[in-house]
């Protein structure tokens, strides 16, 4: 996910967005620990994409 596209996005949608990632990088952990997790860079794209979001919510905030 760009940052731009985040930027454009609503505080409240940002912070919808972290909480969905949230869930779904764990989701992505588990699998990769049972083995099941075919494309392992996905896992560090989302931990990235949470960052970002984070990131920009705090920029916003101040």
């Amino acid at each position: 996910m760009k940052a731009s596209k985040v930027r454009e996005m609503s505080l409240e949608e940002m912070q919808k967005k972290a909480i969905d990632l949230k869930e779904a990088y764990f989701n992505l952990r588990f699998q990769h620990e049972t083995g099941q997790l075919e494309n392992p860079v996905t896992l560090s794209q989302t931990r990235k994409d949470i960052a970002r979001i984070k990131t920009i919510i705090k920029e916003k905030q101040a």
